[in-house]
């Protein structure tokens, strides 16, 4: 007996794990989020009946609204960043599918058989112009399955209503996507232009390898190549804080920091970089609070701290603004300031070195006050000795 049962449920466990499938998945989006998309879709619906409304009239033979733009305010309002729910996606879709089923459904008296290929012809047609839009295959069907009402509009149902509701939807939701602050059109999250440039010399995984694999895929992700690109530096970045949280700021900073306040003068600045040798002094308040920074390329009137071409070292003389020697590096000094406490693990400092261009980022204690420094050659040389510690442990 015993034999069989476990038979059995040998037998049966791929198929409990298929119907595992089904359930569904666990949803990462923030409860705000969520409020924003159900308030935004009540009011892109709103707005697209009543300029219907206005525009037509209410005693027009054309539909107030059609079921498909509640697909495509789904769309629209909760998973903006799709390039499903894209501008072009929304009218290009639309428009396609609405010729390709008021041609079906004038040249294929069963409705069934056109109501299919109206649907199919619409998807090949929104693969090959590029608008792929879910919603679409309902406007292709209505056209099919829409009563005498939308079969007496002929192709003017392309125009009023799809078009113009199409349209509509899509002012709402531009303008209610700019009032909340939200991305739309989309545009792929990058944390800075280093970060898309750098990707391609980091190890790892590169924009290349991301476009193998979806080449290679041959299916249509609901996600664009840079949002993926994008999450995955940030999952390797978080990679990279967990793997040396076991090294401080304090462990690695630069101690005996030279610091200058606001009233100290541009001419005793720069004496102090070059006697130090180093590139960027911290300005700190009488209570030793960091308030700004100042480095070489601020004092040089070059701020953009690019090199100048051999043409230009004549004119420049003249016409470079360079700060007065005499004024003060209030004048000139960065006062946003990216500091972090001396707690912090090295780890964490990778992304404001890598990505955000830092150089050198102030170190404070725990009352705030500036009690080191460190440069791209102490989180290199930090990171070194945490991989040296790793590997001779695992030796």
């Amino acid at each position: 007996m015993p034999r069989p049962l476990l038979s059995h449920t040998l037998s049966t466990s791929p198929r409990l794990a298929w119907f595992a499938r089904f359930a569904p998945a666990a949803l990462t989006v923030r409860w705000p989020e969520r409020l924003r998309a159900c308030i935004g879709a009540l009011l892109g619906i709103a707005f697209t009946g009543m300029i219907t409304h206005f525009l037509v009239g209410p005693l027009a033979m054309i539909p107030l609204l059609v079921a498909p733009m509640g697909a495509s305010a789904v769309l629209l309002f909760a998973v903006p960043s799709s390039p499903l729910a894209q501008p072009w996606s929304l009218i290009g879709g639309n428009l396609v599918s609405a010729m390709v089923g008021v041609f079906c459904a004038h040249w294929i008296a069963d409705p069934v058989i056109a109501s299919a290929l109206a649907v199919s012809l619409a998807i090949c047609a929104m693969f090959a112009l590029r608008c792929v839009h879910p919603p679409s295959g309902a406007v292709a069907l209505t056209a099919v399955l829409g009563g005498p009402v939308v079969h007496a509009l002929g192709f003017g149902f392309v125009f009023a209503p799809i078009a113009m509701q199409s349209a509509s939807l899509l002012c709402a939701a531009l303008v209610w996507h700019a009032v909340t602050g939200h991305r739309y059109p989309h545009a792929a999250h990058v944390s800075t232009g280093a970060a898309a440039a750098g990707s391609e010399s980091r190890g790892g995984v590169t924009r290349a390898d991301l476009e193998a694999v979806i080449n290679r895929r041959g299916e249509l992700l609901a996600i664009d190549p840079d949002d993926l690109e994008s999450l995955l530096h940030e999952a390797e970045m978080r990679t990279w804080a967990r793997t040396f949280s076991a090294t401080t700021c304090e462990d690695v900073m630069s101690k005996g920091v030279i610091s200058i306040s606001p009233s100290t003068t541009v001419k005793t600045a720069t004496h102090l970089l070059t006697r130090h040798g180093i590139k960027a002094l911290p300005v700190t308040d009488e209570a030793r609070q960091v308030v700004g920074i100042v480095t070489r390329t601020d004092l040089s009137g070059n701020p953009t701290g690019r090199r100048r071409r051999p043409t230009e070292s004549l004119s420049a003389r003249w016409f470079t603004d360079t700060p007065n020697p005499d004024a003060t590096v209030a004048t000139v000094m960065s006062t946003e300031v990216c500091a972090v406490e001396a707690s912090t693990p090295i780890g964490d400092l990778v992304p404001l070195f890598a990505d955000r261009g830092h150089h050198h980022i102030p170190v404070l204690d725990a009352g705030r006050q500036l009690t080191g420094i460190i440069t791209q050659a102490d989180l290199i040389a930090g990171l070194y000795r945490q991989t040296q510690v790793q590997q001779r442990l695992v030796a």
